[in-house]
């Protein structure tokens, strides 16, 4: 017998990327004709939206710019789609007032990010033995506003998880807070396996939201995507859809030929370098034409060169066509 999930958890989220000014500030208009992309009745059919996700600049957004952003999304998108906030923020009783913001501005749910800092609960630590270290801020947050909770659970590399929380605490967490009705699979493969197994068990009304999404035909293939949390989005939305609707109806050569024709390619290198994962979800979202600049907020890094011309020849190659001129594109993005 299936056990029924909550009403938001099995979509198609994206988490958006933050367009910005040549100041760096945070383009209100162009968020805005970011946010009109994703009214289109197909996506919003099934799909939603995360403000100030990790790829939206959460880590060096002021608590008063995540409320802007969040308010921006929430009007622009008008009930037509479905608006989780992230709550990042440096301290606990940050992270808490983010996430009373969330509520009071009229997000439907919380996206919740592991704490950073120290290395005790960033680099160094054993989610294992002292899952403590998040969990007792995430009940935190679900004590101030009861909402739905998604989470984006990366952590220090162990395996198989990879960089996702490993098997025993996810449990935990699930068991602990009713709330959570959303796991964002961040997961080495293998990993993910071995996850979406014990959460199929144990924790069944907690949807699998896949993330890394050059991994996503295979995913599908084995039944383990309920739906995603994913920056590709941003950048490929409508080969994506043709290839998961195709999935669905189990039309395997159709999928194939979606992805085998460009898509993998274009994926597998967005998610080939980690540490560049978020500069290309940008470069590849501004080359769409979809925002004004490719540039995030120092100390993320500038774009590259090679990594605009490369990402501009993929997108060609899984059909997307480009706003800008290609070599015109190059100079002006890795000089800006």
């Amino acid at each position: 017998m299936s056990v029924p999930c909550h009403p938001l958890s099995r979509r198609l989220y994206s988490a958006l990327v933050l367009p910005l000014t040549p100041e760096l500030g945070i383009d209100e208009p162009g968020l805005r004709r970011l946010v009109q992309h994703y009214l289109q009745p197909r996506f919003a059919a099934e799909g939603g939206l995360i403000a100030n996700p990790e790829a939206g600049e959460i880590f060096y957004l002021t608590r008063e710019e995540k409320r802007r952003v969040l308010e921006i999304v929430l009007e622009e998108a008008g009930g037509k789609i479905p608006v989780l906030a992230g709550t990042f923020a440096w301290t606990t009783e940050e992270t808490i007032a983010t996430a009373r913001d969330a509520k009071a501005v009229g997000a439907q749910g919380i996206f919740v990010v592991p704490p950073a800092g120290s290395m005790d609960v960033s680099l160094c630590w054993d989610s294992v033995r002292y899952p403590e270290v998040w969990l007792d801020q995430i009940q935190a947050q679900d004590r101030a506003v009861d909402l739905p909770i998604f989470t984006h659970p990366i952590t220090n590399v162990s395996q198989p998880w990879g960089l996702g929380l490993p098997l025993e605490p996810t449990l935990k967490f699930c068991r602990e807070v009713p709330n959570i009705v959303g796991w964002k699979t961040t997961y080495a493969y293998q990993g993910h396996r071995i996850l979406a197994r014990a959460m199929r068990e144990h924790a069944p009304s907690v949807a699998l939201l896949c993330s890394s999404a050059h991994l996503f035909h295979e995913y599908l293939a084995t039944g383990n995507f309920d739906g995603t949390i994913s920056g590709s989005w941003n950048y490929a939305l409508e080969p994506m859809l043709d290839h998961i609707d195709a999935m669905r109806a189990n039309d395997l050569v159709a999928a194939r030929n979606i992805w085998d024709a460009g898509l993998a390619r274009l994926h597998e290198y967005v998610y080939a370098e980690l540490g560049r994962l978020h500069v290309r979800y940008k470069i590849a979202t501004w080359l769409r034409g979809l925002i004004d600049s490719p540039r995030m907020r120092p100390p993320m890094p500038a774009p590259r060169a090679e990594e605009i011309r490369r990402i501009g020849q993929l997108l060609r190659g899984a059909g997307i066509e480009l706003a800008h001129d290609l070599e015109q594109a190059v100079a002006q993005g890795s000089a800006s």
